[in-house]
């Protein structure tokens, strides 16, 4: 199926991140990808302030003495206060110590995605679970498809993991390994011929890179992100040679993050009872916000060259798009189940 072939609003892909919630739409032959920082941060009400937020659009709710600024320019007034976002969800799912996480959740989705027309699909991202939280997957997938099923959606969940599959692997039939870097969790899936064969997940991801490299440096979380996320003025790189504290804490966490990454995929492949017969050797695809820092993609490269797996591994790359890919298999996989 082409995307030409789709009715221009019959599907919509949500990638559900811990970090960022992205929308992707069709646009002829082309995708369209929309954005939203999932983070929210508390305002003291005064009119002056709502007259401001509402002349510079920025996302708000009022709730009596208070005001929610979400979204994308959420960071400015964190940064503003010397203070820190709060987020919704915590490591893939729901945060259950933020009280607002479903009321954020609902006005971002609703913001990004508006009313379903009749009929429409929509396929959202959902994270494999790590051993200790299983039940919080469930009740998390099951929330996050209610607010989209209240929009008016007929709305299916798909693996993050296999989400990078759809959205990078076409050319080897969706056969492969899919990485997703983001910020609450490194989802991984082994799939074959577009079928899950396993799932798995780590909770070392982006949040844990700046909530550890903040807490050796003294600075916050939300420093640490933009520190790295605006590596072209910071100058961060993954191992580089010069840096201050903060370049050299990111390091050291980003190697543990890839490392952890890499050796949970080998045991949960050593432990499959139901890998199947490759008769060729399978690529790697990785993608998220996390892989996106400059030298990432080498040292992944080299930990994997180092790790004895279960089957060949014939490339290992950078999705096309590491921040929309998620969000584009998960449309993907919409159109796929029409």
């Amino acid at each position: 199926m082409t995307m030409a072939a789709t009715s221009q609003h019959a599907v919509k892909g949500l990638d559900l991140g811990t970090s960022r919630i992205v929308l992707a739409t069709l646009n002829g032959e082309d995708v369209d990808f929309t954005p939203q920082l999932n983070a929210f941060v508390d305002i003291p009400y005064s009119r002056m302030t709502e007259q401001m937020l509402a002349r510079e659009n920025i996302l708000h709710q009022i709730e009596g003495a208070h005001i929610y600024a979400y979204g994308n320019r959420a960071d400015e007034f964190a940064k503003f206060l010397d203070g820190d976002t709060r987020r919704p969800m915590q490591s893939g799912l729901l945060n259950p110590a933020e009280p607002k996480n479903l009321q954020m959740i609902e006005l971002l989705v609703g913001r990004l995605c508006g009313k379903a027309a009749k009929g429409e699909k929509l396929c959202l991202s959902i994270p494999s679970a790590p051993p200790e939280r299983g039940s919080d997957l469930i009740f998390h997938a099951r929330s996050v498809q209610g607010i989209c099923e209240k929009l008016g959606y007929q709305a299916q969940p798909v693996n993050e993991g296999l989400a990078i599959v759809y959205a990078e692997l076409k050319d080897a039939n969706f056969t492969g390994i899919g990485m997703s870097f983001g910020g609450g969790m490194c989802n991984i899936c082994l799939a074959y011929l577009g079928l899950p064969v396993l799932t798995t997940a780590t909770t070392r991801a982006g949040d844990y890179i700046d909530q550890s490299a903040a807490s050796v440096t003294g600075e916050t979380p939300t420093t640490v992100r933009l520190h790295k996320e605006n590596a072209a003025e910071s100058g961060f790189a993954l191992d580089g040679a010069a840096g201050g504290s903060i370049d050299r804490a990111l390091s050291v966490y980003y190697a543990d993050v890839i490392e952890t990454a890499v050796a949970t995929l080998r045991t949960a492949m050593a432990e499959s009872r139901k890998l199947p017969r490759f008769t060729a050797p399978i690529p790697i695809v990785c993608a998220g916000g996390t892989a996106m820092v400059r030298n990432f993609l080498p040292r992944l490269q080299s930990v994997i060259a180092e790790t004895e797996l279960p089957v060949g591994i014939s490339d290992v790359y950078l999705a096309r798009d590491p921040c929309n890919a998620t969000a584009k298999g998960a449309l993907i996989g919409a159109m796929l189940n029409m």
